[in-house]
């Protein structure tokens, strides 16, 4: 375990007891999000994956400002004070800000897995994801896809629309490693209230106030984020 990530993430949960992730086969769910804001449903989805799958802790992990594929809305500072705050209660629930400070190019999910991995060599670890970027994967848009895909453990998450054993199925990649490594949940995660809506909400003076955490709709009305 490499000391000073170890530091890092312990002042980051600071409030949590994390002796038990060094245990031998804990299981621990990672949730990448922009969560530009994160909201009631992120929550809602981490605590029923957790349940249902048996996880032990899930890391809620802000996505890079740097991805060429989302632009956001407010910093990463922001975006990790609001994390805290949504979480604190739930000692399931972790913080970490790995992917805010890697290098350009070394953001992609497969370099984040490993470094998890180093990090907490005798945990199993789990992507969670939606069945969207399952067909991403399946359709070639993610970097370095075969070696995420042979080498790591997914939950996904069922969207409208998209049957995730057919895009299984069609894809010569994740057939091949349709092993049991591929967990699919295709019962009651499909609600779609999304950052989006809250921050063109709040752009707009609308009131989504019991769409995301009373502290994170707090925090957004006294630091005038999302304003036109």
């Amino acid at each position: 375990m490499e000391e000073n990530k170890w530091n890092e993430l312990k002042q980051l949960n600071d409030t949590k007891q994390l002796n038990q992730l060094t245990s031998p086969g804990i299981k621990i769910g990672i949730y990448g999000s922009s969560f530009d804001p994160i909201t009631n449903v992120h929550l809602w989805t981490a605590s029923t994956v957790a349940h249902r799958k048996k996880l032990d802790y899930i890391i809620f992990l802000p996505s890079s400002n740097k991805r060429t594929d989302k632009r956001l809305q407010i910093t990463d500072e922001h975006r990790v004070a609001m994390i805290q705050k949504a979480i604190s209660t739930n000692p399931k629930f972790l913080l970490d800000t790995y992917e805010l400070n890697v290098l350009p190019g070394y953001h992609y999910t497969y370099y984040t897995m490993d470094y998890f991995k180093k990090l907490l060599p005798k945990a199993n670890f789990y992507f969670i994801m939606g069945a969207d970027l399952l067909v991403d994967i399946a359709d070639g848009k993610w970097k370095m896809s075969e070696e995420l895909v042979s080498e790591n453990q997914f939950i996904v998450m069922a969207r409208n629309g998209i049957d995730m054993l057919q895009a299984i199925s069609r894809s010569p990649l994740l057939r091949n490693y349709d092993d049991g490594r591929f967990q699919l949940l295709d019962k009651g995660l499909a609600m779609e209230i999304s950052s989006t809506y809250i921050r063109e909400e709040f752009a707009r003076g609308g009131e989504p106030r019991y769409l995301l955490p009373d502290a994170c709709y707090d925090y957004i009305k006294n630091h005038h984020l999302y304003k036109r």
